[in-house]
């Protein structure tokens, strides 16, 4: 016969239990963006991948859980996998969003003024920009990366990856389950096309060069359907802010460089120098790794952004009215040159 004090004991011990099988997940929002290529495990200890699943460098993942209050592990959802939970290890890439991306702002230096930033001290948007010859090292089977030339457009210019309001946790708004059923790449041709003005149409398929791959169906389904506008307008907005990038010296930095490394200092100095000191502080940097050669490639840049964005917007007041981030992303990679090294 248990005594009371072992009752009271037994029943602490499994209210123990469960409380911390309660924290073996701990809630998390936002969006997973892959600095590097990782294995994407089903489970932390054993290490178990079915179908050897690997996160893709600049790739944004929706993020769901750590593995406790200070992670080392970030449970994110991986559309295709099966399962599509899978774990990754924090240093693989960062948070963009949500209640897991709140970082301190950095001082600003003495005698200069702090730009206001948004009140929920996050980006309002985030604008990724790819290098795509470093993106098709790692996807040479893509249609875009088949069809690209010395003399094409991504050989020496930034490309249009997406415009993502924030926080990433803002998936798929009003979207129908078949459709976010199908986004994944391998059904992205079956989303419902994007409706655009010809030549917002020919300038899209030019500065986003993975329309070739319905990424624009994939971009508008996921972030767009979120952006409060319609599809003419979200492009729009989204290939000025690109524009505005390839006309100034951060894409001359890039294309002086080409073949050679550049630190994530000097990018974010050729930012502070083209947009406005302190500009460079809302841009991070993502690389992959090319393993046919063991080259360390920069991918893609996220600037973080704030404030209405229209056909006007200046890209520079955008940058200044985000907050900063403390995590310049890569210390340092090579820029691609076009074609298959």
């Amino acid at each position: 016969m248990h005594t009371r004090t072992g009752l009271v004991f037994e029943f602490a011990l499994v209210v123990a239990l469960l409380a911390g099988a309660a924290r073996a997940e701990v809630k998390m929002s936002g969006s997973f963006v892959a600095d590097v290529t990782c294995p994407a495990t089903q489970a932390i200890k054993n290490g178990k991948n079915p179908g050897n699943i690997s996160t893709d460098a600049g790739q944004s993942y929706e993020l769901l859980a750590g593995n406790k209050d200070a992670p080392t592990h970030y449970l994110i959802r991986v559309p295709g996998a099966d399962p599509e939970r899978r774990w990754v290890k924090v240093d693989c890439g960062h948070v963009s969003g949500g209640s897991a991306s709140t970082e301190p702002a950095a001082p600003a230096p003495a005698g200069q003024e702090k730009p206001d930033a948004p009140a929920s001290g996050k980006p309002e948007y985030v604008l990724a920009l790819s290098w795509q010859p470093a993106f098709c090292e790692t996807k040479p089977s893509k249609t875009e990366c088949k069809a690209q030339t010395a003399a094409g457009f991504e050989a020496r210019h930034f490309t249009l990856h997406g415009l993502w309001p924030q926080p990433n946790g803002n998936f798929y708004c009003q979207v129908a389950a078949a459709d976010r059923a199908n986004d994944n790449p391998a059904h992205w041709r079956d989303l419902p096309p994007v409706e655009l003005d010809p030549n917002t149409r020919s300038e899209l398929d030019q500065v986003m060069p993975g329309t070739a791959s319905a990424l624009d169906r994939h971009e508008w389904i996921k972030h767009g359907t979120c952006y409060g506008k319609g599809q003419q307008e979200y492009f729009s907005d989204a290939l000025n802010l690109t524009r505005a990038v390839n006309a100034s010296s951060v894409r001359d930095l890039f294309t002086q460089n080409v073949g050679r490394d550049l630190t994530s200092d000097q990018i974010r100095a050729a930012f502070d120098s083209a947009f406005g000191t302190g500009a460079g502080e809302r841009v991070r940097v993502s690389c992959l790794n090319d393993h046919s050669s063991g080259r360390r490639l920069i991918g893609e840049l996220t600037l973080g952004l704030a404030g209405p964005i229209g056909p006007n917007s200046s890209l520079s007041e955008l940058l200044l009215a985000s907050v900063p981030t403390n995590n310049a992303g890569c210390p340092k990679g090579t820029v691609d040159p076009i074609e298959f090294q």
